[in-house]
């Protein structure tokens, strides 16, 4: 078969907008300035105020780096094709674009069990809290939650490349790799127990989160000291995780074999909730939850207002 790998790729998914691409156009640019600008805010607030460079902090501010990381990979070219008639895209760059989003999420997984180990060493072992998570084991954690997702992923990528393609249009607003894959002139097992082996390896990381909130739970309500700490630190933290578990869960749904029957702007809906819900809320659940972050947010606005 001949190999398609040099052509455009087409993305689906506003054919339907029609008329009302002008109102997309300002809402998506109005949603992704506010993105950038509630994570740069919280992230320049961590790096600046030296109250803010404690361990949970420090992990809040590569979440939000994360969110920013993510999001360049869809919002620049989604605004583009906004303004556009045709909706399409280069092999190179679907592959560049497929990356970015998915080390993103991978990323996400990674610092939010980083982070829920935080939690439970802060309040199941608070006496040993500061010789345990000193700045080197805290680097060498961020290293961890960075590397592993870079790297995995960029195998995943080199097994894609591999394989030639024999179609060009895919069923979503972004390139994803399996996207790309299910337009592969042939399908690799390879490729499908590497998949297999990041799915599994990510769950296991949702249960290490579970089992920690479970320890957690455990020592916070035996003492109201406890309850109140849980409250502050923690639940924050399981609202972040249970608006990017629902919607991850989205885009697994999309690409079920059924979901195609949706309308396409349903499917594009299901398929772009992680890239709106977790990088706009992580940093506003934090910035109103913690009361450490909310001092500095408030005292700063107060020095400009002044």
């Amino acid at each position: 078969m001949e190999n398609l790998s040099f052509k455009l790729f087409v993305l689906s998914g506003l054919q339907e907008s029609g008329v009302y691409k002008p109102l997309y156009f300002l809402l998506t640019l109005i949603l992704y300035a506010l993105i950038i600008a509630a994570n740069l805010t919280l992230v320049l607030n961590v790096t600046m105020e030296k109250s803010l460079h404690e361990p949970m902090y420090i992990f809040l501010s590569n979440l939000c780096v994360n969110g920013l990381y993510g999001t360049v990979g869809f919002y620049p070219k989604f605004l583009l094709d906004l303004q556009s008639d045709v909706h399409t895209i280069t092999y190179g760059w679907c592959i560049i674009q497929g990356y970015v989003i998915y080390t993103s999420i991978m990323c996400e997984i990674t610092i939010l069990t980083v982070m829920s180990y935080d939690r439970y060493v802060a309040i199941c072992k608070p006496l040993q809290y500061h010789s345990i998570l000193t700045p080197h084991a805290v680097f060498k954690l961020l290293v961890l939650a960075w590397a592993y997702p870079l790297l995995t992923s960029l195998i995943a990528a080199i097994l894609t490349v591999r394989i030639p393609i024999c179609g060009s249009h895919i069923h979503k607003l972004y390139c994803d790799n399996p996207s790309i894959l299910k337009l592969g002139c042939f399908q690799t097992t390879v490729n499908k127990i590497w998949g297999l082996i990041l799915i599994t390896l990510q769950l296991m990381q949702f249960v290490f989160i579970l089992i920690s909130y479970c320890h957690i739970v455990q020592v916070c309500v035996s003492s109201s000291e406890g309850r109140a700490k849980f409250t502050k630190t923690c639940v924050p933290h399981i609202l972040v995780v249970v608006i990017f578990a629902a919607t991850t869960l989205f885009d697994v749904l999309y690409g079920w074999d059924g979901s195609l029957q949706f309308p396409d702007i349903v499917r594009s809906a299901l398929a772009t909730q992680f890239l709106i819900l977790p990088p706009l809320f992580n940093p506003i659940i934090y910035g109103f939850q913690l009361p450490q972050i909310r001092k500095v947010l408030c005292r700063q606005r107060c020095k400009i207002m002044c």
